[in-house]
């Protein structure tokens, strides 16, 4: 594609390219074009007419040759703060995971450290596609804003809150319910709204084993104060049911708790979400809880998660790629693929027949959209290609070996499509890699800069990766 950066008062104009708009018509233009000006879409439909009526005022008129331009992808649950401890936790149980590894990483991160981890997995996520990610939880926001500001994406950021809990850092131990209410105040003021209004911050909770009832509910009362939203890993994992079940005294789990104290709300992002009964499917979906679905990740540790159960139960549900020690890979697309698959398997292990019509690939499309884009409380600006919206885009070269031939231009992309069909991306009207060239940092200096502070890191933490062969 020719170099056309844009800046917010220029007005672009790309067509002769499949549009799949996931609007809420379901529109494809077979050959369509987009009108960009001021960072948003002011037009968009079919090629003649689009060129015809505003070819004269266009700055920069862009002939995509047929290539295919999507929404920008959302990933709705990622913590980029771990991207620095990519492999240091593979093969190994829950506990091992999480007391010996992750939390003796994240508990010897600096702001810098975050900084050049979000820098990392931003290039990851804008190379599969993403425009936009929900942060799940790390311990330096204001290390991850910088890099999101620089990166040129759209983020929801938030800290990784947690009051109570055996095997805690001591740092962490020492934190009091008003103490993590404040330092995320803090943040809010800092940072949301920032970077032209791409970045917002949400208020977090790790996962239940760690918040008192205190925590849950000054969280749910500050985030309606604030107007923003909640992020919260929540029913991961069995155990975490029987601990709720033996300290909050409830019939079943997590998700029963939180209805009881009246914390689940529209406003609430539920991660993983794993370990349901119907019962508490029905709660989520009255209480119009967003899901985040991680296919890679609950393989690996979590389980099948009862994701057509909840779609039916007219849940909103989207996709995540959970954070590097939990997948190692940060490609939405991979997780559609995934998605799809798993969710087609989990008829047999649950039903004992196949059932190849689960999770069609247009609803895995748009879970990694629009639901996306509902998810992060965002649907008004960005998930789907319509009038108004901001314009964040990606742009697709289905002309490899990897998707031709293209008979379904839908079912190609979702089971077809790999990370190397993705050649540009968009965000807020500003090109943020353009021929697969991130634009505003040089990768080659961040995974430099990647190699040296995961070492470090790692050394302060004293984690010991054992070798699984003879090493020579």
């Amino acid at each position: 594609m020719a170099d056309s950066q844009t800046n917010n008062s220029t007005v672009t104009i790309l067509h002769n390219t499949v549009i799949v708009t996931v609007d809420p018509d379901d529109r494809v233009f077979r050959n369509g074009a987009v009108v960009i000006e001021h960072g948003s879409i002011t037009a968009v439909g079919q090629s003649s007419d689009i060129l015809h009526r505003f070819s004269a005022q266009a700055h920069h008129v862009v002939d995509l040759n047929g290539q295919i331009v999507l929404p920008g992808f959302i990933n709705t649950h990622v913590h980029t703060s771990q991207q620095l401890a990519r492999g240091i936790a593979d093969d190994v149980d829950l506990m091992t995971w999480l007391h010996d590894r992750i939390w003796p990483y994240e508990s010897n991160m600096t702001e810098e450290d975050s900084y050049i981890s979000t820098l990392l997995c931003g290039i990851e996520l804008i190379h599969s596609g993403v425009t936009c990610f929900a942060e799940a939880g790390g311990q330096h926001v204001s290390g991850m804003a910088r890099a999101v500001e620089l990166l040129g994406m759209r983020a929801c950021l938030a800290e990784s809150i947690m009051d109570s809990g055996d095997g805690l850092p001591t740092t962490w131990a020492a934190r009091s319910t008003d103490d993590c209410m404040k330092s995320q105040k803090e943040l809010y003021n800092m940072h949301h709204n920032s970077a032209d209004g791409r970045i917002r911050v949400w208020l977090g909770i790790r996962q239940i084993m760690n918040a008192t009832d205190g925590l849950l509910l000054a969280t749910r009362d500050t985030a309606k104060e604030l107007k923003t939203g909640i992020h919260m890993h929540v029913a991961e994992i069995a155990y975490e049911n029987k601990f709720v079940t033996d300290t909050r005294k409830v019939d079943h789990g997590t998700v029963t708790h939180l209805e009881q104290i009246k914390f689940l709300q529209n406003n609430l992002l539920a991660a993983h979400t794993v370990w349901v009964n119907d019962s508490e499917i029905n709660c989520l979906s009255k209480a119009e809880v967003k899901v985040s679905h991680c296919p890679a990740a609950a393989m690996r540790m979590l389980g099948f998660a009862p994701i057509r159960e909840m779609i039916s139960a007219g849940i909103c549900v989207s996709l995540g790629t959970d954070g590097a020690p939990s997948n190692n890979r940060m490609s939405l697309v991979d997780e559609m693929y995934l998605a799809s698959l798993i969710n087609k398997g989990r008829e047999v292990y649950m039903n004992g027949t196949t059932d190849p019509t689960a999770l069609p690939s247009e609803t895995v499309l748009k879970m990694a959209t629009i639901n996306g884009a509902k998810s992060v409380l965002w649907d008004n600006e960005i998930g789907s290609l319509e009038v108004g919206k901001k314009a964040d885009l990606v742009v697709i070269n289905p002309s490899t070996w990897t998707m031709i031939p293209l008979h379904d231009c839908i079912s190609s992309l979702v089971y077809s499509m790999r990370t190397e069909n993705i050649v540009s991306v968009m965000c807020n009207g500003k090109w943020i890699m353009q021929d697969k060239k991130i634009l505003n940092v040089d990768e080659g200096h961040i995974l430099s800069m990647a190699k040296q502070a995961s070492a470090e890191i790692v050394r302060r933490a004293g984690i010991k990766i054992p070798n699984r062969m003879n090493f020579l």
